[in-house]
C-alpha cells in the first residue's frame, strides 16, 4: 500500500509499505543475497502502480509474482502517532489487491516450488469470503507440496464483516499453516483469551507445528512440535518512537532465523531484538538500523 507517515515538523511523507510486505522487506536484509525474496499481491496500471513496483525491485525483492488489474489501484494508509502508539486511517475501495483471490490458476502458479509464503489476518480481511476460500485452498496445495506455510494473524477489526467471521477467518488460516504468528492482545479480543497458552493450544489444534505468541513488552509464549515450549522476556526498549510494524519485523526475524536452521529461542531473541530496534525509529520501514550491517 501507499504509506503517508507523520515526518518532522508536523509534515507526512509517502512512501511503500504493508504488513506482509514489511515482513518481507526486513527479511531480504536478514537472509543471504542469494536466497530469493519475493512479493505477490495484485496492483493496477496507473503511474502509483508503477511506482509501488519500481521501489519494490529496488528493494530487492522480486516482483515477477505480482499480478496487474487494469482496474484498479494501490490502496493508501495513513499513520496516525500517539505516545509512540499508531493508529491507522484506510482507503481501500479501488484496491487491486482485493482481487487477490480472483485466480485459482495464477496463485497456484505463484505458489509452486516456494521453500516459505507468510501471508496475515490482512490479507485475508480484504478479500470477499469467497476469495478468503481461494487463497486459503491455494496455500494448503502449496503446503501439501512441501511449501511452509507461515500465518501472522494480524488483526483489523474493522476490515471484517463481523467478529464472528473475523474469528472464522483467523481459525480458516491457522488450518493451512505451519507457523502462526499471533499477538496476545488481538486474541484476547477475538477469542477472550486469558493466558497465551490457550492461545497456543487453539492454533495446535488447528494443525500448527509452531506457535510463536507476540506480547508487546511482555513474555513471548512460543511452542514448537519437536523442541516445546520456550518463554523468552524481552528487554526493556528505552523510548518507543513508532510501533509501526513492530509484529512484522518480529516476523521477518523468527522466519529468517528458523529457515537458516536456528531454535526456536535463537528464533525469538532474533526476532524481538528486531523488533525492539524497528520500534525506536519511525515509519513501518527502518533502513537506517541496517547502516554498516553487511547482512
Amino acid at each position: 500500500m501507499v504509506e503517508i507517515a507523520p515526518a518532522e515538523g508536523g509534515l507526512f511523507r509517502k512512501g511503500y509499505a504493508g504488513d506482509t510486505f514489511n515482513t518481507a522487506w526486513y527479511a531480504r536484509r536478514l537472509l543471504p543475497e542469494d536466497w530469493e525474496v519475493s512479493y505477490g499481491t495484485v496492483v493496477g496500471s496507473d503511474a502509483v502502480s508503477n511506482d509501488m513496483l519500481r521501489f519494490i525491485a529496488d528493494q530487492r525483492i522480486g516482483t515477477e509474482r505480482i499480478r496487474r488489474d487494469e482496474t484498479r489501484t494501490a490502496g493508501l494508509y495513513m499513520i496516525s502517532l500517539e505516545n509512540g502508539e499508531r493508529s491507522f486511517s484506510y482507503w481501500r475501495g479501488q484496491s487491486a489487491a482485493k482481487t487477490l483471490g480472483n485466480d485459482p490458476a495464477w496463485l497456484d502458479e505463484i505458489l509452486k516450488g516456494v521453500d516459505l509464503v507468510q501471508f496475515s489476518g490482512i490479507t485475508l480481511a480484504i478479500l470477499p469470503p469467497e476469495g478468503r476460500e481461494v487463497l486459503c485452498d491455494a496455500l494448503a496445495r502449496a503446503r501439501q507440496a512441501g511449501t511452509h506455510v507461515a500465518f501472522d494473524t494480524n488483526l483489523r477489526p474493522r476490515l471484517w464483516e463481523s467478529a464472528e467471521t473475523m474469528a472464522g477467518g483467523l481459525r480458516m488460516g491457522a488450518a493451512v499453516s505451519d507457523t502462526v504468528m499471533p499477538s496476545f492482545d488481538e486474541e484476547q479480543l477475538c477469542f477472550g483469551d486469558t493466558l497465551p497458552d490457550e492461545t497456543i493450544a487453539r492454533y495446535r489444534a488447528l494443525g500448527a507445528g509452531c506457535v510463536a505468541v507476540k506480547n508487546g513488552a511482555e513474555m513471548c509464549h512460543v511452542w514448537s512440535d519437536g523442541e516445546g515450549d520456550y518463554r523468552f522476556d524481552p528487554p526493556p526498549v528505552a523510548q518507543v518512537v513508532d510501533s509501526t510494524a513492530a509484529g512484522d519485523s518480529f516476523g521477518a526475524g523468527f522466519l529468517a532465523t528458523r529457515v537458516l536452521g536456528g531454535s526456536v529461542a535463537e528464533a525469538t531473541q532474533a526476532a524481538a531484538g528486531l523488533a525492539a530496534r524497528v520500534i525506536q525509529k519511525r515509519g513501518a520501514l527502518a533502513p537506517e538500523i541496517f547502516e554498516g550491517d553487511e547482512t
